[in-house]
């Protein structure tokens, strides 16, 4: 069990709590359900042990029910990680690029894919800062890089898509990222060129299917980079 800080600015002023950190980063990302303080307490300053006043919670968060409160601080709050899971996550984030790559990059000069030992190598002498992030938006920033220390280039799937006028403002946020052409038509529906990477290709279909209830029509470009 590792001890963190969860702590709130409300009002004008500062409200911490002592969480355990992985129980606070399920219920912040909505995996739980309900999050416990150590001693049920709320604090102005925990270092100096100052508890909060009823009248302080009262004023700041409408109420003096601690479960409540304790709830939203860690939900809309800041919960403080640990060097040790900052360094666990980038390092996990770090392999999911290099899988990503291994199963996705090739050589383009013989077609052949890259060893995870090489991508490795390449994102290290690159200085590549992987972003705790989802890979999908930043590969290409990533592939950028290391493309200046080995020829890689990654397999896509260039797809023609049309997208009926009622949902191109939800579907353009899906397409856009993956866009290479795109042209607005009468009716106000959108037909647009998309490369997506051969690995996130069926992730982009869900994504799309959601926002436009499955009536995007779609079709694979053959015989094109």
């Amino acid at each position: 069990m590792t001890k963190t800080l969860a702590r709130i600015k409300q009002a004008g002023k500062n409200f911490e709590i002592i969480v355990d950190l992985d129980e606070a980063l399920k219920f912040k990302k909505g995996e739980s359900s309900f999050i416990e303080a150590e001693g049920d307490k709320v604090f102005t300053d925990s270092k100096k042990g100052e508890a909060a006043s009823d009248s302080d919670l009262k004023d700041s968060f409408g109420t003096t029910d601690t479960n409540e409160i304790i709830q939203k601080i860690v939900k809309d709050g800041e919960v403080q990680l640990t060097q040790e899971h900052r360094s666990a996550e980038q390092e996990q984030k770090f392999k999911q690029v290099v899988d990503f790559l291994v199963s996705n990059a090739v050589d383009p000069q013989t077609g052949n894919p890259h060893t995870a030992d090489r991508i490795q190598s390449a994102l290290k002498q690159a200085h590549v800062n992987v972003k705790n992030a989802p890979i999908e938006s930043q590969i290409k920033d990533i592939v950028d890089e290391i493309s200046k220390i080995i020829p890689i280039k990654i397999e896509v799937k260039k797809v023609k898509i049309t997208i009926p006028a009622v949902h191109t403002g939800k579907a353009y946020g899906v397409v856009t990222q993956y866009k290479e052409s795109e042209n607005w038509l009468d009716d106000g529906s959108l037909e647009v060129v998309v490369n997506v990477p051969a690995g996130l290709i069926m992730d982009f279909y869900d994504k799309l299917n959601n926002v436009t209830h499955g009536s995007a029509l779609t079709e694979e470009i053959k015989g094109e980079d």
